[in-house]
């Protein structure tokens, strides 16, 4: 990764070859080691600049703005007063535990004058070249070449990503990365992935969930498309739809199962190792045999459910999320908010389906399931939940 940074990014080479101590870190940030300053009382400090990185491939990058982050002491000039105009102030960014070494205690901003006027950085070169002649100005003018940010140690061992294909840029922008670690330990099954399934699937996709298992006995039709996220392409259509999943997404990242059978009480040794479980199927009976192995298994699971009807013009109806936690699962099911028996009228049953409730369904159950491992607050922590597409609330 990092030879692949240095030549597809001419303005990174150019720090390499000028002799910077260049790093990169897997949440997406330049590091610039060796930038020798000077504290308040003048004594020889070694600190070090972060910049993120905002990937427009998966090798060429650019810059997000004029600021940097720094790791250490504020630094001073020559009077042992801080440098002026550097501007920023307290800041933190996780980085990996491999730069643990690099601890960001502040930020710093400060765009270049060009004829009286303030302007951006042309790149990344500039932009180090300049900070680091603030930074490290007062320490290379008492301490001369021991003082030299050009030490030529750069750190090229950037592991890559066990998840993604692309860098995650949106968690690294958004500085979430250690809320985007609570979920990298899971291992995520999705028991269906029709319309409501197929939804969550693209929204777990991109999540750094270890594993992402889904099952569907099921082939992939014209019918399925319209409320699938994704492009159509005529070859996916009769194949069986795990797979055509699977290769719409697995361009993205590692960690995809997919699986073409049918879940039932007898499915055990297929889940095992799984953390958690969504289950989007219309049959009551098939969520029967679902529900009786993940709560023998001992499997957190989501149970979604839509049930729309026309009278008249409009359509009404409900969309349903219910949370079965391992320790009150069976109280959970024993309320019956999901049909877990087939009835004779189900057989004449109009079973309506649309794209963008859908994806509102899937929506609301990841957003339950990120509650559940502390990626999102939960000021009411409920069991189920119901959409009323009439009056567009939530009841519990």
């Amino acid at each position: 990764m990092f030879q692949k940074l240095v030549s597809r990014n001419d303005d990174l080479k150019r720090l390499v070859d000028k002799g910077y101590a260049v790093g990169f870190d897997t949440n997406n940030c330049l590091i610039v080691r060796d930038v020798f300053y000077l504290d308040g009382q003048l004594t020889l400090k070694r600190g070090a600049i972060v910049s993120k990185l905002v990937f427009k491939d998966r090798e060429t990058v650019k810059q997000e703005d004029h600021q940097v982050l720094f790791a250490g002491e504020a630094p001073c000039g020559l009077d042992g007063k801080p440098i002026p105009n550097l501007g920023g102030g307290p800041c933190q960014c996780q980085l990996s535990p491999d730069n643990a070494d690099v601890v960001v205690e502040r930020s710093f901003s400060n765009k270049p004058r060009k004829g009286g006027t303030l302007v951006d950085y042309l790149d990344f070169f500039e932009k180090i070249e300049s900070y680091v002649n603030q930074i490290n100005g007062p320490a290379t003018a008492k301490y001369g070449k021991s003082a030299s940010p050009l030490t030529f140690q750069v750190r090229t061992g950037l592991p890559p990503d066990p998840i993604f294909k692309y860098p995650d840029t949106l968690s690294s922008r958004a500085d979430i990365m250690d809320l985007r670690e609570k979920l990298s330990r899971e291992v995520v099954a999705i028991i269906g992935v029709g319309g409501t399934g197929g939804h969550i699937l693209d929204l777990l996709v991109k999540t750094p969930v270890r594993e992402i298992r889904f099952y569907d006995l099921d082939d992939f039709h014209v019918h399925n498309a319209y409320r699938s996220p994704g492009r159509l392409e005529e070859s996916e259509l009769g194949r069986p739809k795990a797979d055509v999943l699977f290769e719409r997404y697995e361009g993205f990242r590692h960690g995809l199962v997919p699986h073409r059978l049918h879940v039932g009480a007898d499915s055990a040794a297929e889940l095992a190792g799984v953390t958690f479980a969504f289950v989007s199927v219309d049959k009551g009976s098939s969520r029967s045999g679902i529900f009786d192995v993940l709560i023998a298994s001992k499997i957190p699971f989501i149970d979604v459910g839509m049930g729309l009807k026309r009278k008249g013009d409009p359509l009404t109806g409900m969309l349903r999320v219910t949370y079965y936690p391992v320790d009150r699962a069976e109280e959970i099911r024993a309320k019956g908010y999901a049909d877990t028996s087939d009835s004779d009228a189900d057989l004449y049953r109009t079973n309506i389906q649309i794209g963008e409730l859908n994806a509102l369904n899937a929506c609301l159950a990841v957003v339950k399931y990120k509650q559940t491992l502390g990626f999102y607050g939960n000021d009411e922590p409920m069991d189920n939940y119901l959409f009323d597409v009439a009056d567009m609330k939530i009841a519990t």
